[in-house]
């Protein structure tokens, strides 16, 4: 019985897969690499902005450098499920999650090396530690997917792009001005409140994780609800 099983459900997985191989060239196509460049280029240029001042370089540059070229990447990315031919693809007989799923598989290789390469360009003298940003970088780039999926699956929007990223540059701004003292974001190296900052952190990035798994799952559409007529007896 599970043999029969198994070799009954090979061939189903096998063109499931041969269909996400498939899709694979034209939605990295469609991936708006533009935006995504362009807000890699300004966040490399913000991380590199404290060695090219030329001064001597404190933590307290080196972390907001990186914090800048984290919100600068997000911003991009915020972009990347934009699709003008968001209604015609919708078609494809592959669920929204798998498609969503391809683009953020084809962001997260670039993202890696992208971040590294920031990273680095921060001082070392100056360079904060490595898991504690990389963790804030994560969560903001997981709020601007979340952004993006939200506005898919409930407006349909086929270019949400534009509003995700003036709400989260909005967000990022007044989000030090407005937190509560006891939920402070934005600490320094050696603030006594680093720790419990990255464990909101990480709450943070949970919270956007959840609601883009969420989001990417296509809404069950109601159906009307018909009225059976009981056949005429005689």
């Amino acid at each position: 019985m599970t043999a029969t099983r198994t070799a009954g459900n090979t061939p189903a997985r096998a063109a499931r897969r041969g269909v996400l191989l498939q899709l694979v060239r034209p939605v990295a196509r469609t991936v708006p690499w533009w935006a995504l460049a362009a807000g890699g280029g300004l966040g490399l240029l913000a991380a590199a902005l404290p060695r090219l001042s030329g001064g001597e370089v404190t933590p307290w540059a080196g972390v907001n450098a990186l914090r800048a070229a984290a919100l600068c990447f997000a911003l991009g990315a915020a972009f990347l499920l934009d699709d003008p031919a968001r209604q015609t693809t919708a078609a494809v007989p592959v669920r929204r999650v798998l498609r969503h799923a391809l683009r953020c598989g084809l962001l997260l290789p670039v993202a890696a090396a992208w971040w590294t390469t920031a990273v680095l360009l921060v001082p070392q003298a100056a360079r904060p530690p490595a898991g504690a940003v990389t963790l804030e970088a994560a969560t903001a780039l997981a709020l601007a997917l979340a952004g993006a999926a939200y506005a898919v699956r409930r407006r349909g929007a086929d270019r949400p792009g534009q509003a995700v990223s003036a709400t989260l540059l909005v967000t990022a701004v007044l989000a030090p001005l407005l937190s509560p003292a006891d939920w402070a974001l934005f600490t320094t190296p050696g603030d006594p409140h680093w720790e419990d900052a990255h464990g909101h952190w990480t709450l943070l990035l949970c919270a956007a994780l959840l609601a883009v798994a969420v989001c990417c799952v296509e809404p069950v559409r109601r159906r009307t609800l018909r009225t059976l007529r009981s056949p005429s007896r005689s």
